[in-house]
């Protein structure tokens, strides 16, 4: 004879609990850290048990909240702590020894108790320049900036920023807090979960709620070990020689080029002169000149022959005396 088995009127099905608990832990995230952190850890449970989740699950959620956050230490910053500033900075010095600055620099970094986090070097001789990134603990900035000042001969240049990061922090602690909550209370689904269907889903959502909860843990230690150690990049050039800069301003080869320009330029100008000359004003003047000798042969001839006017007249000739003898 077949037996049918009911189950127990007072069981909650395990897919519909899954499926509200997500809709709740939505809604939560999206208030985000702006609600306070007891009243989003307690809300589970009191959805739960709206919903008419057994008092065992119901008494999980609430659990995991209270646990989270009395029972386990707050990660916060803490009051004394005071503000989260990330520093940031380059400096452009010049010196004229190249190694004994970068040595003297990194030998006041590590006595603050920073390090050098990288290095770059290029160029030989008077060219030679050098490039190092130190970490420099956020108490001393001020006191690394001073004692590489005084390393320096001269300062070209020199730039600093600043970043407050206090709430970013704040923030993803509030938010990895509420995901620890959730995810516990995940886990007691999933305990009691007993389908395949059931247990697949709610796996998906703990590897879900853990990723972002690794991914915001790492977010917050990058920023809080920014803010404990600042980043100051500084450049090392040499100082230059007066001599050697005069003396390489001076370039013979550049000069006879200059030279040479210049006397292409003189002879093109005169050139360019002589073109105009010979296909413009040549033949004005040529035919200028032609005018002006036919009108002076002609106002001449028209002077010796003009009507009225007197013969010349010839002096007399006095006879001489052998002709009176």
């Amino acid at each position: 004879m077949l037996s049918i088995r009911r189950r127990p009127a007072g069981r909650w099905p395990a897919a519909v609990a899954i499926l509200f608990f997500v809709a709740a832990f939505a809604a939560a995230c999206q208030a985000g850290s702006a609600s306070a952190p007891g009243g989003f850890e307690a809300a589970p449970a009191a959805s739960a048990a709206a919903a008419g989740v057994p008092e065992d699950v119901g008494g999980d959620l609430a659990a995991g909240g209270d646990q989270t956050g009395a029972g386990q230490p707050r990660d916060l910053v803490p009051a004394d702590q005071g503000l989260l500033i990330i520093k940031t900075g380059t400096l452009a010095l010049q010196v004229t020894g190249l190694d004994a600055a970068t040595s003297s620099a990194t030998q006041l970094i590590d006595a603050l108790g920073g390090y050098a986090s990288g290095s770059d070097r290029s160029g030989d001789g008077e060219n030679a320049q050098a490039t190092i990134t130190f970490r420099i603990p956020a108490a001393k900035w001020d006191d690394a900036l001073t004692g590489l000042r005084r390393l320096a001969d001269k300062v070209l240049a020199e730039q600093t920023k600043t970043q407050d990061v206090t709430g970013q922090v704040v923030d993803l602690a509030a938010r990895i807090r509420n995901l620890e909550a959730t995810e516990k209370a995940l886990q007691a689904i999933m305990d009691r979960a007993r389908e395949i269907k059931d247990v697949l889903s709610v796996q998906a959502e703990l590897t879900k709620v853990r990723g972002d909860i690794e991914q915001m843990t790492a977010d917050k230690s990058h920023l809080q070990e920014q803010a404990a150690m600042s980043t100051l990049t500084v450049s090392f050039v040499l100082k230059p020689n007066p001599v050697r800069a005069e003396t390489q301003q001076f370039d013979p080869g550049s000069e006879a080029e200059r030279a040479s320009a210049s006397l292409v330029n003189v002879l093109q100008g005169v050139a360019t002169a002589g073109i105009w000359f010979a296909i413009v004003w040549l033949p004005i003047l040529a035919f200028l000149a032609i005018v002006g000798g036919i009108a002076f042969l002609v106002l001449r001839r028209m002077r010796g022959a003009g009507p009225g006017e007197a013969p010349p007249i010839e002096p007399p000739v006095e006879p001489s005396a052998e002709a009176g003898a």
